[in-house]
């Protein structure tokens, strides 16, 4: 049986960090990746196993969302139970119902029981203010003889929580986070983290969330700093983990033995890693059976194409090449030699007799079409084609506006040309040259966002 909370002190603690991709709202799914997780962390001997912010929920609950809420109370009581048997107790985050108040809250299940719930404190703008109560200034939780400072996600960016747990007691910081990816994520984070290290004296887990979630990405990156601010352990972005890291008590505070310290993905190889990422969760988290995409013989075509097929795989990637131009038979042979390189099969679907039949409903009601107008009617019928196709193929659309949105044309070039040589792992494309030379072609004239693809 698993040990119950105690007011004697530890010398030892084995403290597992869950690095793992949740999915908005599916609070059973996200159950048994918490019992997966435990069952391996407790084969490993952890005493205490801990995930990322409002990882039961996959996310913020919009809206208040009260069946989702009422969900995750449920499976913490359910968790809770399952710590009164052999193997670690949790700590884990959840939205949950104080009083009448939602909180983004961190819950330490042990000994069968709720032990400890606190509450973030610093509520950030996007949306959760909207759904969340800020919490109280929190104190340390007791954990078999070790006092652990908890604070929730952009509590720590803060000096003010900190301290306020270091003043109280606290022995250790564990941050449960959903830090989103950005280009340069994991140095501003660093930045923030050492500044609290400072301050308080403490060594300090931060233990992020990953995957994709809509647009957003969550690229994991966890680590361990130790009061020094001398880095112990670090997870890779991008990929899941649940690592052990092993702390002892010296004379001066606990320290984290030095572990594994896995090299970052930064610059152009994170901003892919990303990308491809955020595509599989758009797919997989909504349940479609693969990618659909529009391949024309461009660079992002090209681009999004890749990232798609190293995203899924070519079995669950399907390409149409859709013409309506003098120059189709030469577009579709490029794009189906693209196409034939990732192994993703690709069908032509002409585009002149839908838009042909459309201009003539239209030209007794608005006479006969500019050539602007003829080139917007082929792109809107492009789009609906593309989302008809979609639906009866149970599949997502993958659109270079949507993969690329946020980088301009010089980041697109750098990726394409980055793909050519290498690629992240865990990808499912093929190795070596899959886009095309001519593709690269890049002229110094060519200004950043000359070719900015429109939005999906």
């Amino acid at each position: 049986m698993s040990s119950t909370l105690s007011s004697a002190p530890a010398d030892q603690l084995l403290i597992a960090v869950a690095q793992l991709n949740p999915v908005a709202g599916d609070i059973a799914g996200n159950v048994r990746r918490v019992r997966e997780a435990r069952a391996l962390a407790g084969g490993q001997g952890a005493e205490l196993l801990v995930f990322p912010e409002l990882f039961l929920s996959g996310g913020l609950p919009k809206d208040r969302a009260p069946d989702v809420v009422a969900a995750c109370r449920g499976a913490v009581e359910e968790l809770a139970r399952e710590t009164g048997e052999d193997g670690p107790a949790l700590l884990i985050g959840a939205p949950w119902d104080e009083g009448g108040r939602l909180h983004n809250a961190v819950l330490l299940l042990d000994g069968g029981a709720v032990a400890a719930s606190r509450f973030k404190v610093e509520l950030t703008d996007g949306g959760e203010r909207d759904v969340f109560t800020p919490g109280p200034m929190p104190g340390p939780m007791a954990f078999r003889g070790v006092r652990l400072g908890v604070p929730v996600g952009d509590d720590i960016a803060a000096p003010d929580v900190a301290e306020c747990l270091m003043e109280t007691g606290a022995e250790i910081l564990l941050v449960p986070s959903a830090s989103l990816y950005h280009r340069d994520a994991q140095d501003a984070r660093l930045n923030r983290v050492v500044a609290r290290v400072v301050e308080s004296g403490l060594p300090l887990a931060f233990v992020n969330g990953l995957g994709g979630q809509g647009e957003a990405v969550f690229d994991g990156g966890s680590f361990v700093l130790n009061a020094d601010r001398a880095l112990a352990v670090q997870l890779p972005n991008f990929q899941e983990r649940v690592r052990i890291t092993r702390w002892e008590r010296w004379a001066d505070g606990w320290r984290c033995e030095e572990g594994a310290r896995a090299p970052l993905l930064a610059g152009d190889e994170a901003d892919y890693a990303a990308g491809v990422l955020g595509l599989r969760d758009q797919v997989e988290k909504r349940g479609a059976r693969g990618a659909l995409l529009a391949l024309s013989a461009d660079r992002d075509s090209a681009l999004a194409a890749v990232m798609a097929v190293d995203a899924l795989g070519p079995a669950r990637v399907r390409a149409v090449a859709l013409s309506f131009d003098a120059a189709a038979a030469e577009t579709f042979t490029e794009a189906a030699a693209l196409a034939g390189a990732l192994g993703v099969r690709v069908d032509r679907v002409p585009l002149d007799p839908a838009v042909a039949a459309l201009e003539a409903l239209l030209a007794p009601l608005a006479g006969p079409a500019e050539a602007d107008a003829a080139a917007a009617l082929a792109s809107g019928v492009r789009g609906a084609l593309l989302t008809a196709l979609a639906e009866r193929l149970g599949a997502r659309v993958v659109t270079p506006g949507g993969t690329l949105r946020q980088l301009d044309a010089t980041r697109r070039h750098a990726l394409a040309a980055l793909r050519n040589r290498w690629k992240p792992a865990g990808a499912l494309g093929p190795d070596g040259q899959v886009i095309p030379e001519r593709l690269l072609a890049w002229s110094d004239a060519e200004p950043a966002g000359a070719d900015d693809v429109p939005s999906a």
